[in-house]
């Protein structure tokens, strides 16, 4: 090449360039910094702040109000038998929840992701739709299908002359039957993300040096399926730790939310908050010790190649078997669901004695056409403030998963329980927080009074859930190797658009799965709402509470359904945009 030639595209070159750029460092940097001013505004503001004064109270020397230092009713809270049992209690529940949930929820994954036969896209959705269950409709219909005179023990005793009550479920049992039917969904959602993320050439490599299908399940798949494995764990935990109407109804009474609630009736506030403050501590430390077992090791794929294709049954006694598993196991999952329709065209007392319903009516349904705006107005309600919830917990959720799962910086683990923090707290507690946070004009409300306004409830929701879309976005962040990322950077592109092309489309499975569960909640969330809701925008969970407490068992059942119906559109909806990205690939 000539000096004029060299000369001349040097030219050209520095004019295609034009003027030079911020350094992408600094780019990114503002960028994180950001993400965790806002992250920080949100948890010191609707977290941290109202969980501390909560604390306070606990160390009052005033039951009822907060006045002075005392840790006189700490001493007497732990010598106290009762609170003991409880504590015990709390824990044996949420690590039995994880292992029935976990071993559940990874199985049904495992049966519908991996394998290709006859119905498995109809089971898919189907076996999301415990996530739809009202939360007190929901448990009511368990009781009534397993519990003391449940249909289902009522049954084998007409048909088989078996005694009823051998086949009653109560106590811890009937709680972890719920729990395993309820929360099975947080490792279904996380495990299939993660099992159509894995990289499948590490399989097949495994294979070709002659490793078996157990071998390369127990030291291939199942290690990188970690990262799932703990997002699910710490939901159901948590989940577990915070539930209050299964126990209740199950009569389950060692758990400490009932304690919660007892001594909240009692008008002693004191001993709510020392319970309350209890079990945040509890589940704090499960959190620590199961983030702490994750980061021992690394679980990411190197290739941003798609997780490994479902196998096709084509033997006929294969997709029989198969078939004859999925299907049964599908139709038990979604028992309550068919129950809460049953009592939604079941007549007035037209259920007492027998094994089905003895008289039928459309009544309850006809209410969608003659009850007007007012029927109407909890559902839209609910779905105004859950969409509004979800969307600011996917931005918020999204943008602190990548921030924490890319960046390094002191303090990492603490703002990771942090964030965590909401969904280990009962939604009686978060409530109370808001409340005591929001009764007066408040810097982080722009000065305003948020109580008996339409912002609180969205607001609680958000507060709440945003842990789902952090957790279950981390999950699929933690698999995927950040080089994908600087291999693009290094050829050229920007971060956003490497973010956008590359990045984003890896891990819109796992967003997509914890926004699912938070819309989910949202629309369904009782314990928080009943405390904070205006009779202007009431949810649809308090709907069905007022329904059933006025004995209009139809009506609540409907409007029950309904929030099942919105779910399966949304579970729809869902699983379209996943079947469509499948088909993309990740491009620079």
């Amino acid at each position: 090449m000539t000096t004029a030639t060299a000369e001349h595209s040097l030219t050209n070159a520095t004019r295609v360039a034009g003027p030079p750029k911020r350094p992408s460092w600094i780019r990114r940097r503002w960028s994180t910094v950001f993400t965790l001013a806002l992250l920080a505004i949100v948890l010191i503001g609707y977290v941290i702040g109202p969980m501390i004064a909560t604390a306070r109270r606990s160390v009052s020397q005033d039951k009822a109000v907060i006045l002075g230092f005392s840790f006189k009713a700490w001493g007497d809270f732990f010598a106290n038998p009762t609170q003991s049992s409880a504590i015990g209690g709390s824990i044996v529940l949420s690590i039995l929840s994880v292992i029935v949930a976990g071993v559940l929820g990874t199985a049904v994954a495992i049966l519908l992701t991996r394998w290709e036969f006859p119905g498995r896209r109809v089971c898919q959705v189907l076996a999301l739709l415990p996530i739809a269950l009202p939360p007190l409709m929901g448990v009511w219909s368990f009781k009534l299908l397993f519990g003391v005179g449940g249909r289902i023990p009522y049954a084998m005793q007409e048909w088989f002359a078996l005694d009823q009550k051998d086949f009653w479920l109560e106590g811890l049992a009937g709680v972890l039957v719920v729990h395993a039917m309820t929360m099975y969904p947080y490792f279904y959602l996380t495990v299939s993300a993660a099992l159509a993320n894995a990289d499948a050439s590490l399989e097949e490599a495994a294979e070709s040096m002659g490793a078996g299908r157990f071998r390369v399940w127990t030291r291939v798949t199942l290690p990188l399926l970690t990262p799932a494995l703990v997002a699910g764990s710490l939901i159901t935990f948590m989940s577990a730790m915070s539930s209050y109407t299964a126990p209740l109804l199950f009569q389950y009474t060692d758990v400490m939310t009932q304690q919660i609630v007892i001594a909240k009736t009692n008008g002693d506030m004191r001993l709510a908050s020392i319970i309350s403050t209890t079990l945040a501590i509890i589940s704090i430390v499960f959190l620590a010790i199961i983030r702490s077992y994750e980061q021992r090791k690394v679980y990411r794929t190197q290739s941003k190649g798609g997780g490994k294709r479902r196998s096709t049954v084509t033997s006929t006694p294969a997709k029989v078997v198969l078939f004859l598993i999925a299907v049964p196991t599908t139709i038990f999952l979604v028992l309550p669901i068919l129950m809460i329709f049953v009592l939604s065209i079941t007549a007035k007392g037209g259920w007492l004695q027998s094994v089905f319903p003895t008289g039928y009516t459309l009544e309850w349904w006809a209410q969608l056409f003659t009850g007007g705006f007012d029927f109407w107005r909890p559902v839209t309600n609910s779905l105004i403030m859950s969409v509004l919830a979800v969307g600011g917990a996917v931005l918020l959720g999204a943008g602190a998963a990548y921030v924490m799962s890319r960046m390094q910086f002191r303090g990492k683990l603490a703002l990771d329980i942090a964030i965590m923090l909401p969904w280990a707290l009962p939604g009686t507690v978060v409530a109370i927080n808001l409340i005591t946070a929001f009764a007066s004009p408040s810097p982080f409300a722009a000065g305003q009074v948020l109580v008996g306004t339409f912002a609180i409830l969205p607001l609680a929701y958000f507060v709440r859930f945003n842990p789902l879309i952090f957790r279950s976005t981390f999950a699929s962040l933690s698999q995927l190797d950040p080089n994908l990322e600087d291999a693009a950077r290094s050829l050229g592109a920007s971060w956003w658009y490497a973010f956008r092309k590359v990045v984003l489309p890896l891990i819109s499975r796992g967003i997509m799965a914890g926004a699912l569960l938070a819309f989910v909640d949202g629309v369904g969330e009782f314990v928080a709402s009943v405390l904070i809701y205006t009779p202007d925008w009431i949810p649809l969970s308090i709907a069905v509470n007022n329904a059933n407490y006025q004995g209009n068992i139809g009506t609540g059942s409907v409007y029950g359904m309904i929030q099942v119906i919105l779910v399966l559109i949304v579970l729809i909806i869902t699983k379209r945009m996943e079947s469509k990205s499948d088909t993309i690939t990740p491009t620079m």
